[in-house]
C-alpha cells in the first residue's frame, strides 16, 4: 500500500494538490497584504525576487 501512496504523492495528483495548495496560500497572503512564501511562489513558477515588482 505504501507504493501506491508514494506514487500518488509524487505523481500527477500529488503535484496538482501541491500547486493548488500553493495558489491558495499565495492568494491568501496577497489578500491579507502580506508577502507570500518563496516556496509557494516557486511552485507556481514565479520568481520570488520579481514578485514585488507587480502592481495591482
Amino acid at each position: 500500500m505504501s507504493a501506491i501512496r508514494n506514487s500518488v504523492r509524487t505523481g500527477f495528483f500529488g503535484r496538482a494538490f501541491a500547486v493548488l495548495g500553493a495558489a491558495n496560500a499565495v492568494s491568501a497572503a496577497v489578500e491579507a497584504g502580506r508577502r507570500p512564501r518563496a516556496a509557494d511562489l516557486r511552485k507556481l513558477g514565479i520568481e520570488p525576487s520579481s514578485f514585488g515588482r507587480f502592481s495591482r
